[in-house]
């Protein structure tokens, strides 16, 4: 059994990135099982990071390092600039008349760090995801200093938490992670983690599976109920992430053209269940319901834009080809 067992972790480790598209249908799919294992979202959090820093490759995130320009200016792009811009979108046009749910929604939107796979669909794109990987692991350790930052400049005392109660719960599972990570590093060894990578990998899409189910709690109900407004909503959704994956590219326009949509498709998938475990795993119906269908454009955007990352670096390779 426990061979049987591992063989179908390593079959899911090499599928992973394809069956993680699959996770959000089985979710909505499954309404009596996202009602009951909602409660344990915020323990599936934690458990991804865990796994997060337990893959983290400290060699490609030193490559990156020796020339940290473009890191430091991609992030303090995507933890400071973009919720900045939300912020001024806000103030600018008066969007707090929507309500605190839907600034709510649209703070966990943009100031949460990336979602972790952002590396692996970038490599599912056929680009170098070491750039991801780096950014990706920076913008973790800074998002208890900048998220209570913007969340106190958007939400003010409409912000579920304290601004420090915000910093303290990130803290805490940011470090529990680690911890508990670097833990499992020493006891198994470097050499049986390297071995174990499809196992690890297909863990890691059993807790994305659990994780998915257990966020599209309410779905299947609003489409039922609302279909109208839960589409709506579904489309605001892919509209922001494409907003920041359009605005990233603009910005970093300067850069390669590979680099550039790594930072840029890194910017447009947000880790809102990070948010959401800091918040203890409860949020008011209408930002819940936002963080749900937000899902979709995280899993189905790899997919959706593979034609134009391969003409846009095939139009790089011309110029490149030209130059020389």
């Amino acid at each position: 059994m426990i061979r049987v067992f591992a063989a179908g972790l390593a079959w899911l480790g090499r599928h992973g990135t394809a069956a993680l598209a699959i996770c959000i249908f089985i979710g909505v799919a499954l309404p009596a099982l996202s009602a009951y294992l909602r409660p344990y979202l915020t323990f599936a959090v934690f458990c991804l990071l865990t796994l997060t820093f337990l893959r983290v490759d400290k060699h490609a995130i030193t490559l990156r390092l020796r020339r940290p320009a473009l890191m430091i200016a991609a992030l303090v792009w995507m933890m400071l600039g973009v919720p900045l811009l939300s912020w001024g979108a806000i103030e600018l046009f008066g969007l707090s008349t929507f309500g605190p749910q839907a600034i709510l929604a649209l703070f966990i939107a943009t100031a949460a760090p990336p979602v972790m796979a952002a590396p692996a669909f970038i490599y599912l794109l056929g680009l170098d995801g070491t750039l991801s990987l780096a950014l990706s692991v920076a913008a973790l350790i800074v998002t208890p200093l900048t998220a209570p930052f913007i969340g106190e400049l958007m939400l003010g005392p409409s912000l579920p938490l304290s601004v420090g109660g915000l910093a303290v719960q990130l803290s805490v599972l940011l470090a529990g992670a680690f911890l508990l990570s670097a833990t499992f590093r020493k006891l198994a060894g470097a050499e049986r983690l390297s071995r174990s990578s499809l196992h690890i990998s297909g863990l890691n899409v059993l807790l994305l599976l659990f994780f998915a189910i257990a966020a599209m709690d309410g779905v299947a109900l609003s489409f039922a109920q609302k279909p109208l407004f839960t589409l709506a909503l579904t489309a605001l959704t892919f509209a922001l992430a494409l907003l920041q994956i359009v605005l990233t590219l603009l910005v970093f326009a300067p850069a390669s053209r590979e680099d550039a949509y790594a930072i840029a498709h890194t910017c447009g998938t947000r880790n809102m269940g990070l948010m959401v475990a800091a918040f203890g795993g409860t949020l008011p119906e209408l930002t819940w319901l936002w963080f749900a269908l937000g899902q979709f454009p995280i899993y189905m955007l790899p997919m959706l834009l593979k034609p134009f990352v391969r003409i846009f670096c095939r139009l790089n390779d011309k110029s490149v080809t030209q130059q020389t």
